[in-house]
């Protein structure tokens, strides 16, 4: 492999503007089919395989007219103080914004407060329930500014208006952090490069690559049913792993032009020593990303699918875009060790000879392992308790912001009927098999209302055929609530008993119970999803090492690293530790998708570090040097670069935690902690001190598994051999 990315090296530098102009018509194409794509709401969200995910099926063939999966809006009224929702002026404005949203065209039914009980018993607060025909993502925005001005003539008349539902789902914003975030990391790369113009390129091709990879997602967001979330994330993403591989070659041509090589050699050789870091490494976040879909939720498979392929972009890009552009600098790129003139280039160093810091680290950690490993273990294995009191679920307008009209509309019908009644739970009777089906019906509501934690049942709605009937239960606690789930089990637990006493079947769904099977489906993939991740990338590090414990100890670490950035979210998020600093208005359950999603990911960045610290280690090792020197050796080439990386890292994620929506804060948090742990404790302290704990066992590999495993050259042997023939003989090479 190094050898055909140094020829890939050498030709992109060579043919640099042939290389530039594919880049950029790639760029346009994407860009033009973006502009040009019909826009794309909020993903529809089906669930294969869950009993809420039946139900709906089974109302859309019973209740055609019905529009299960249509988008609801409830609009909430409170009346002035001193006044009461029955005063003649409250009811007329109430019963004229019912009219009004009536008259859209999308508009299934507008239940009237009047006529439907939606009135609290103090009279203070009334709510309409309107159902629309088509989902929240198929929703025009001519009715969403409809709903919004209905609203606001009913504020013109002195009420209180909020609006609740899925039919009014704001788009989220990344705000100015994420703008902060690429500030930051361009600091970091001029820092570590000393020369704004080779800083510059890796923000200048990630930026590139993130360009094609989303406006790609947007083109075909409509045709595919990809969401806001989808091109969030795979921005996210690509960004970050997009400056690190840009960051790796651009750092190895340096070091190559330092060891006095020409620049062309010097590009060829980086692509084909850093250039196949970069392929393995990518190929490990590709994996955990595309893997996300055997846990068989689309919206998931869709999210890292998309992710996947901004990375596929992303190194792509390093292994031809760098080397074009290095070949436009020319000698404006100083080898390792120089500075630009502006940035005090010329300078006599202060201490000449003086080893760096990531050799004086290496040395630290070598001749005292064992203490550095125990601290390391027992730091994460702190930051991991509280993943232990993780709880999970997904988010309902209870968890938007305090200044959203979802989130006063929430509050105002908890106050007014009581926190259930924001989640309230759908129960079908599918009675086609059941002799007696209205028999089967009433014994349905009256074996829910002898449960606990119900406040109300409503009487069945039978279909036309009378074979089929809805039952609409309120449960006492909020819809993220443990005792709710408790709640719909205790339900789907009676359901068997009924079917067998009567032959009908119950359903329990809505999108509490869709939710709450949502967590239920995450938890049961997590272990075999795990399982075939770290499985997979546990034989693509074995041919990339040649060496079992390497592997092993890469990817405990991970494990060590994942759990406790796990346990920095449940702190933050679930217990509102530094809530404030972090902007979260509102804790709770920690998003259901989470833990699966930060597997997959941050497994994946994790291997990054990990190709890019110890591929330079085991190069030292094979080139002749003592197993506690190859650690240094490659600290001493690497670590500078690794921590660069990770910073750059930590910055780009934290910028989505300026969010506004809660799932993309969440993970920005959760990867940039996770990254944090894994760059600076695991690979920087943990790692070394395992190797060197190991000596020459760390490099084992049986002698049989040698012989079948291919020999995929990460360290470059095969240009080193080549090199040294030509320096030996440079006329018998020629010829």
């Amino acid at each position: 492999m190094a050898t055909f990315l140094y020829k890939l090296g050498r030709l992109a530098f060579r043919r640099r503007h042939f290389v530039a102009l594919i880049w950029v018509a790639l760029l346009t194409l994407a860009g033009v089919g973006a502009a040009s794509a019909p826009a794309a709401g909020n993903t529809s969200f089906s669930i294969p395989g869950t009993e809420a995910q039946k139900a709906f099926d089974l109302l859309e063939q019973r209740f055609p007219g019905m529009s299960a999966d249509g988008a609801t809006a409830r609009v909430v009224f409170k009346a002035p103080g001193g006044e009461k929702m029955t005063d003649a002026a409250n009811k007329a404005a109430v019963k004229k914004t019912v009219k009004e949203l009536g008259r859209d065209s999308e508009v299934a039914s507008v239940a009237d407060p009047y006529l439907g009980h939606a009135v609290s018993k103090n009279g203070k607060i009334a709510y309409a329930s309107v159902k629309y025909k088509v989902s929240g993502m198929e929703l025009e925005d001519s009715s969403r500014d409809a709903l919004k001005e209905a609203a606001q003539d009913a504020r013109d008349a002195g009420l209180t208006v909020e609006i609740g539902g899925d039919a009014l789902n704001a788009t989220p914003e990344t705000g100015s952090s994420e703008v902060i975030g690429l500030a930051i990391a361009a600091v970091v790369l001029v820092i570590t490069f000393g020369s704004l113009l080779a800083a510059g390129f890796p923000l200048l091709t990630a930026v590139i690559g993130v360009g094609i990879g989303v406006s790609t997602i947007t083109a075909l967001a409509s045709a595919l049913d990809l969401g806001t979330t989808t091109s969030t994330l795979a921005s996210m993403i690509g960004l970050a792993v997009g400056i690190d591989y840009a960051l790796f070659i651009v750092s190895r041509y340096r070091a190559e032009l330092a060891e006095g090589r020409e620049r062309e050699e010097a590009a060829g050789r980086a692509v084909g020593t850093a250039g196949s870091a970069v392929v393995f490494a990518g190929l490990t976040v590709v994996i955990a990303l595309v893997g996300l879909s055997v846990v068989n939720i689309p919206m998931l498979t869709k999210m890292g699918v998309a992710a996947a392929g901004t990375v596929a972009i992303a190194v792509l890009i390093a292994l031809t875009l760098i080397p074009a552009l290095l070949g436009y600098a020319g000698r404006k790129v100083k080898p390792a060790g120089e500075k630009s003139k502006l940035l005090g280039g010329g300078r006599t160093p202060r201490k000449p000879g003086r080893p760096n810091m990531g050799t004086r680290w290496a040395s630290f950690v070598v001749r005292r392992p064992v203490a550095v490993l125990l601290l390391g273990v027992i730091g994460l294995g702190a930051a991991a308790i509280p993943a232990a009191s993780l709880e999970l679920g997904l988010p309902d307008d209870g968890s938007q912001p305090v200044s959203t009209t979802q989130r006063r509309a929430y509050d105002l019908l908890s106050e007014g009927f009581g926190p259930g009644f924001n989640g309230p739970l759908m129960v079908v009777v599918d009675a086609k098999g059941s002799d007696h089906p209205k028999a089967a019906f009433t014994q349905v509501g009256e074996q829910i209302k002898s449960l606990k934690d119900v406040v109300t049942v409503t009487p069945a709605t039978p279909n036309k055929a009378g074979d089929t009937a809805t039952i609409t239960v309120v449960p006492k606690s909020k819809p993220s609530s443990t005792t709710t789930e408790d709640l719909v089990h205790a339900i789907r637990d009676k359901g068997t008993d009924i079917t067998r006493e009567t032959g009908s079947e119950i359903l329990v769904t809505g999108s509490t119970a869709m939710n709450i099977d949502v967590s239920q489906k995450l938890n049961d993939a997590l272990l075999p999803y795990l399982a075939l991740v770290v499985g997979l990338a546990f034989l693509l590090l074995i041919v990339v090492f040649r060496s079992v414990l390497v592997p092993l100890k890469a990817a405990l670490g991970f494990l060590l690293s994942v759990l406790a950035a796990l346990g920095a979210v449940v702190a933050v998020f679930q217990w509102g530790w530094l809530s404030g600093l972090m902007n979260v208005e509102q804790t709770g359950p920690v998003m259901s998708m989470m833990p699966i999603f930060m597997v997959g990911v941050v497994f994946g960045l994790a291997m990054d570090y990990e190709v890019f610290l110890v591929t330079r280690m085991r190069e030292a090792y094979v080139h002749g040097e003592k197993p506690n020197q190859a650690v240094v050796t490659g600290f001493r080439h690497g670590a500078r670069v690794v921590t660069a990386a990770a910073v750059i890292m930590i910055a780009v994620f934290s910028g989505f935690i300026g969010s506004s929506e809660s799932m993309v804060k969440m993970i920005g948090f959760g990867l940039a902690i996770a990254v944090f742990f894994d760059a600076f404790v695991v690979r920087m302290a943990i790692v070394p001190a395992v190797l060197a704990l190991l000596g020459k066992r760390a490099w084992w590999l049986p002698r049989w598994l040698d012989r079948a495993l291919p020999n995929v050259d990460v360290e470059g042997e095969g240009l080193r051999t080549a090199q040294e023939r030509e320096d030996a003989d440079p006329e018998l090479v020629r010829a």
